[in-house]
């Protein structure tokens, strides 16, 4: 199984991952870390990234997943999967049901402050907004609330992958 955590900055798809990478044993793969120092250079500015600026480390993150796939890996990904074409991206030519997207919610008000808290990341926390404007709600992906502690939401989103 593989499990994409997605959503917009500040709503825990770093830390989650981590508590469920502790939870499986899966592989993980932290979707920033795939950003080209441009990219990371724009957003640190507070500039927007484009579908063009995107579209690289977004085949990056795809060939990871392919990685996987191939080698009969299970794992999770972190990546902002903000629009349809961009999950269309990551999973093309990946078989049906090989991994499921997993967006976690979030109100724009705890984004905010858990973004006016946070040190060390490139993301200026005003591209909040650019974020959530370009967010398209997935019909096909877990929704999970993510407000609470982050353990609770990674033992709530394994739930979920299993179908519990």
């Amino acid at each position: 199984m593989i499990a994409i955590l997605m959503g917009v900055m500040g709503s825990g798809k770093t830390t989650v991952a981590k508590e469920l990478q502790v939870l499986t044993g899966w592989e993980y793969a932290e979707g920033d870390n795939y950003h080209s120092d441009a990219n990371k250079a724009k957003m640190r500015a507070g500039i927007p990234l484009t579908d063009a600026d995107r579209q690289p480390w977004l085949e990056s993150l795809h060939a990871v997943l392919r990685g996987w796939e191939d080698a009969g890996k299970s794992g999770i990904m972190t990546c902002s999967a903000l629009k349809q074409t961009y999950r269309d991206t990551l999973v093309g030519g990946l078989p049906a049901g090989s991994l499921r997207f997993v967006l976690l919610d979030v109100p724009k008000e705890e984004l905010a402050r858990r973004l006016a808290s946070r040190t060390g990341h490139y993301m200026n926390p005003g591209l909040l907004d650019s974020q959530l404007a370009t967010l398209e709600e997935p019909k096909d992906a877990l929704r999970v609330d993510a407000t609470g502690a982050e353990p609770e939401i990674a033992r709530h989103v394994l739930a979920a992958l299993n179908g519990k």
